[in-house]
């Protein structure tokens, strides 16, 4: 059954995902890098980028289930190019020429893109309608297979408000970052029908997976 989900997704020991002063430099906040240090050590992200190395391991099983039956993915504007307001270069995002999705990406932004056509399988389609505009699209070309709402942390917390997302899979870090975006504060995951099924503590992570009607 399709599912609008959150995996994989580093959180901060105090709240955040994300550090303060995303820029070219620092295209996760300062610090940020940090959140992910259990998630670059796996096959799984090695191999996304045509490495032959990485563990194993249960944060590897972890990384594995995030990118299995993802149809398409929603990101942010942050998420794909630090700049702001109306789009002035070439910019095609993070990851080279051939980005690790494979699928359709939906990026939400206010300014209107030609969608971009990339090496594996990956269109970015730029929408300027909104959350559930990109939601409906992106279910519509994933015929059947998950969404992954993929940040930053505003993203996913705009879809938490609206309770689109299904299940999370949270990756918090031994890391305090003290600063940048707090990722559920003021948010009542209760109220929003989110229980936590799952726990899992490794020693890079401690992986918390919460589902929607349980």
């Amino acid at each position: 059954m399709s599912k609008v989900k959150v995996a994989a997704f580093s959180v901060s020991l105090d709240g955040y995902g994300a550090g303060p002063g995303q820029d070219l430099k620092n295209p996760l906040g300062v610090r940020g890098h940090e959140l992910h240090n259990w998630l670059f050590k796996t096959k799984t992200f090695q191999s996304m980028f045509g490495n032959d190395s990485g563990e194993n391991g249960v944060d590897n099983d972890f990384a594995a289930k995030s990118m299995a039956n993802n149809g398409a993915w929603i990101l942010g504007r942050n998420m794909f190019d630090p700049n702001r307001g109306a789009w002035t270069d070439n910019w095609k995002g993070w990851w080279g020429e051939n980005p690790p999705y494979h699928v359709p990406v939906f990026v939400l932004t206010h300014h209107a893109r030609p969608p971009l056509q990339m090496e594996g399988g990956t269109i970015f389609h730029f929408v300027t309608d909104g959350i559930e505009s990109a939601l409906k699209k992106a279910k519509e070309v994933a015929q059947g297979k998950d969404v992954r709402i993929g940040g930053g942390v505003s993203t996913i917390r705009q879809y938490l408000q609206k309770g689109l997302i299904d299940e999370m899979h949270l990756a918090y870090s031994p890391v305090y970052l003290g600063a940048g975006e707090n990722l559920l504060q003021g948010i009542d995951l209760n109220k929003l029908g989110l229980s936590k099924v799952e726990y899992v503590t490794t020693p890079n992570a401690l992986h918390v997976t919460i589902k929607k009607g349980t």
